[in-house]
């Protein structure tokens, strides 16, 4: 699933991560893509991709297996049996739960892609002298100079994205797959359905957090040319200097990547999950 979601959506999360950071270079996604593309060549499309690839794969490895686990603990606390359905609203609370731990692998790996993605525009905009092109040089760029717990740069603000946005992500996703299933099984939608209801539930998630996320890349990529404010100061600076629109600069790539990433994966959870089923009842 996670594979599924970077192969589909890298090149827009990469002109978001640009976007974001530096919203007077670029006048929109087009204008994006044509930059980049003249100046990097379409690997800069993909740049970042082997952390983002980490990053989605331990992220929703844990997001899903801890959404099992959370789902339970949901059922325990509204006192239901175990294997009792759990309404659209109680699976958004699991999946919130679960996108805590989440964030604890995803927050190391998405700080060195968000820093990949932007360090051509670092470069130009002059914050560094000589940027770091490879996964291995920017790890040892942030070991060197903040230690392991350079890593969890920006940690505070994914935390405030993943969980009250996994909210609204699995809510959405479950609410339009109720609504597609009509009355029957949700397990008997066709592919259709379920690259809708993942895309549906992806853009709830986008559209609700957007600015933190926003915030987050900053903190993360800006904090490789020095000390770097936390969560408030960072938001309260953007405001103050660039107004309230900058916090959603990049908002039209990720809205595209969104529907086309998490409409995939969840298509791809959800076909995987039933074969695996499949071949653990053949024994």
């Amino acid at each position: 699933g996670g594979t599924a979601c970077v192969v589909t959506g890298q090149p827009f999360d990469t002109a978001k991560v640009k976007m974001q950071t530096f919203p007077n270079m670029y006048k929109g996604l087009v204008d994006c893509f044509v930059k980049t593309y003249k100046q990097v060549g379409f690997r800069g499309f993909y740049k970042g991709t082997t952390p983002a690839l980490v990053a989605n794969i331990a992220e929703n490895s844990v997001l899903f297996m801890c959404y099992g686990f959370c789902q339970q603990i949901v059922r325990r606390i509204v006192g239901v049996d175990r294997k009792t359905k759990l309404s659209d609203l109680q699976n958004a609370a699991a999946g919130s739960f679960a996108s805590a731990f989440a964030t604890l692998v995803l927050c190391p790996t998405e700080l060195v892609k968000c820093r990949l993605q932007a360090m051509h525009e670092m470069q130009l905009s002059g914050k560094i002298i000589q940027g770091h092109n490879t996964v291995w040089s920017v790890v040892k760029g942030v070991i060197q100079k903040d230690g392991p717990l350079g890593f969890y740069r920006g940690l505070s603000s994914t935390l405030l994205r993943e969980v009250p946005g996994y909210f609204f992500f699995f809510g959405g996703y479950e609410l339009s797959r109720t609504f597609f299933a009509s009355g029957r099984s949700k397990d008997e939608l066709g592919p259709i359905p379920l690259l809708l209801s993942g895309g549906f539930g992806g853009s709830c998630l986008w559209i609700a957090v957007y600015p933190v996320d926003c915030v987050k890349s900053r903190i993360q990529v800006l904090s490789m040319a020095g000390k770097q404010t936390g969560f408030m100061g960072t938001f309260v600076t953007v405001v103050r200097t660039e107004g309230v629109l900058a916090l959603y600069s990049g908002l039209t790539p990720t809205m595209i990547r969104a529907f086309v990433a998490n409409g995939a994966l969840f298509l791809a959870y959800e076909y995987s999950r039933k074969l695996m089923m499949k071949q653990i009842d053949s024994y």
